[in-house]
């Protein structure tokens, strides 16, 4: 069986990518949790052992090791192909993984302005402007997404895909954060949230009881 090591589901959103993409398509794994930043020494050696990057989430499968969320992605669509994990359309599936890529390694005001904490209590803060632009930019994907896709479903790309478990992290700091998402880009927004992967995740990151102090202050 596969094994998926993750960090906290409260706080981890790269843990959560890879976890929506394999329960979200009834993938069989089993999880394995490591505490993130509890400066314990068997911690991170326990995360060297699967990683040498010394980061989560890692995917083990058998002698392979994936690490990083987007290649885990990649590599289960590969594995898995009745999933379809990314549109069968070439086109289309050209533009999941564009913007995938672009979630991956951009939005970096948003991500440092509105860390991802489930236990946080609704409210808003001021964002910066670049974060303003993060948050204007991804909307304006989610509304492309629903007008070109919106008749196959109510996902990205109609039904889930591997560029949904890339964006779901998102839907949490929006809710967390009171960032009013509005108009075409909404569908998605509600369409995640019911979602009983996304669901199930955000159950178990609210029955954690560790807390990270930095994530807190936030």
């Amino acid at each position: 069986m596969l094994k998926l090591v993750i960090g906290n589901k409260n706080y981890s959103s790269w843990s959560m990518r890879p976890w929506l993409a394999l329960r979200a398509n009834d993938i069989p794994f089993s999880e394995i949790f490591i505490p993130l930043y509890t400066n314990d020494q068997a911690d991170k050696d326990r995360i060297l052992s699967v990683s040498a990057s010394g980061k989560v989430p890692a995917l083990i499968d058998g002698d392979v090791t994936v690490w990083d969320s987007l290649a885990i992605i990649e590599y289960l669509a590969e594995k898995f192909p009745e999933t379809k994990l990314w549109p069968a359309d070439r086109a289309a599936r050209a533009h999941a993984r564009s913007i995938s890529a672009e979630m991956h390694s951009g939005f970096v005001p948003l991500r440092s302005e509105c860390g991802m904490n489930l236990h946080r209590p609704i409210r808003a803060v001021a964002l910066s402007d670049d974060a303003k632009a993060n948050v204007a930019r991804i909307q304006e994907i989610w509304a492309d997404c629903h007008a070109r896709y919106g008749r196959q479903g109510p996902f990205l790309f109609g039904a889930f895909s591997g560029a949904d478990a890339m964006y779901a992290p998102v839907v949490h700091r929006f809710r967390t954060y009171a960032i009013p998402v509005e108009g075409d880009a909404r569908h998605y927004y509600d369409a995640m949230q019911a979602h009983p992967a996304f669901q199930e995740w955000t159950r178990d990151g609210l029955a954690e009881t560790l807390l990270i102090d930095k994530f807190e202050d936030a």
